[in-house]
């Protein structure tokens, strides 16, 4: 088996040059090599480090080197990177093993040359005692450098946050993020559930803010488990967890979701159903329409129907709703802790979605009944997708009015907007707004 290091490498080199999803390909990766568990935690920290941190780790490497940056092979750029990460972010790797294990990755007939320079690099950082010098850098532009963040997105959010909320987001973006779950309340206790995690070696806790709710430590191989697979839980941040006690669907109603993969809101509605009542749930894709039913005969939900459909465009054959869930594509700004490399997408490939977004809430609008309520959500922070659809949304459909749903959560606001940041919950960033048909 290859070492740990020439794993991350690896993965590291497929993710600049495919702009894959950082967690399917690092699963994909690790399965295949069948690491043992220290392999893969060192290769996890590694991998998603150097993802979170790319920034700061390339102003150290166009620092320290003569050559340009743009003329350093992409390998070596991830080695430099990766050997960088480790000086400065992992006390449990000695500098030695950090140089030498990086110059051994550089030693290949592919990367001629580059044994003696990414050494000289590494160890002049380590001479200069590994303190970062930034120079002239101030506001947004240490930040931006500091915290391994575009500019324009700290604009962005300085501007519709504030600097005290942009600063939190920032900080939170570093770190794997807590893995949270919805106990199966329709047929288990969550103690029931907490009790059968732990004699198969599962670490799970109760959420304080929200019943019902379980975060969970030492997940390697949970699908595996035998609390999995009686359905006792399924996996769902705690955001999403909270947007569906703003939903808070009652018994004998019907549900429309109409962005539904991988299905977890449907799933907890259900459970606060008790299975009373029907849920209509919707994706493009025939392959997630499948996992949203296997989910569904996983947890014995029976009042789940799933299927194929675009939300942008008008179907005669969804039902109309006495709730329905709006939870639009979005740029995924408030999930960066759990996909570093969102954050590095440029500005331009944003700007299109709300068009999309608008389309899918108007389209979702025609399928509620009057006195019913439209539930609107993303997992971004961002105001032209979340604020500006859905007041653009109310200016040109008076048939529906803002409507607050009370949920008592603490550091959740009471409006009929919401957005919870990762410092607010301990979830992911999210916005819900709930809007009510009145004609």
């Amino acid at each position: 088996m290859k070492s740990a290091r020439q794993i991350a490498l690896n993965l590291l080199v497929k993710m600049d040059s495919e702009g894959a999803y950082s967690n399917i390909i690092l699963d994909n990766v690790l399965t295949s090599q069948n690491a043992g568990v220290r392999d893969r935690a060192f290769v996890t920290a590694l991998f998603y480090g150097v993802l979170e941190r790319k920034m700061t780790l390339d102003y150290l490497i166009r620092y320290y080197s003569l050559i340009e940056f743009d003329k350093i092979s992409v390998a070596v750029v991830q080695i430099l990177r990766m050997g960088f990460y480790q000086l400065l972010f992992m006390d449990s790797v000695p500098e030695s093993a950090a140089v030498n294990e990086s110059v051994a990755l550089a030693d290949t007939p592919a990367l001629s040359g580059a044994r003696g320079f990414v050494n000289a690099i590494l160890r002049s950082f380590i001479r200069d005692g590994k303190k970062i010098d930034y120079k002239e850098l101030e506001g947004e532009a240490r930040l931006s450098i500091e915290y391994s963040c575009p500019k324009w997105l700290i604009k962005k959010w300085n501007r519709e946050l504030g600097e005290q909320k942009t600063l939190a987001m920032l900080k939170s973006s570093f770190g794997r993020p807590p893995i949270y779950a919805r106990v199966n309340t329709y047929k288990y206790s969550v103690d029931d559930v907490i009790s059968q995690l732990a004699k198969e070696k599962i670490t799970a806790v109760k959420n304080t803010l929200l019943d019902g709710c379980i975060e969970l430590a030492n997940t390697r191989g949970i699908e595996a488990s035998a609390a999995y697979r009686k359905g006792m839980f399924h996996i769902q941040d705690i955001s999403s967890q909270i947007c569906c006690k703003i939903i808070s669907p009652i018994f004998n109603e019907t549900i429309v979701d109409m962005c539904c993969a991988p299905g977890g809101k449907t799933f907890t509605c259900a459970q606060m159903m008790a299975c009373r009542g029907e849920i209509y749930g919707y994706d493009l894709y025939d392959g997630k329409v499948s996992l949203i039913e296997s989910g569904a005969k996983r947890l014995g939900l029976d009042i789940i129907t799933a299927a194929v459909n675009d939300a942008t465009s008008p179907n005669p054959d969804i039902p109309k709703a006495d709730r329905v869930i709006c939870d639009v594509p979005c740029s995924g700004l408030g999930v960066i802790r759990r996909k570093p490399e969102i954050k590095y997408k440029p500005m331009k490939s944003l700007e299109l979605l709300p068009q999309t977004q608008y389309k899918i809430i108007t389209n979702a609008a025609s399928y509620v009944k009057t006195g019913g309520t439209l539930i609107y959500s993303t997992c971004t922070v961002s105001k032209n997708e979340n604020d500006d659809v859905v007041e653009k949304f109310l200016a040109e459909h008076d048939e529906f009015v803002p409507v607050v749903i009370p949920v008592n959560i603490k550091n959740v606001s009471h409006d009929y907007k919401r957005t919870m940041l990762p410092c607010d919950t301990g979830g992911d960033g999210f916005f819900t707004a709930t809007l009510r048909k009145i004609k």
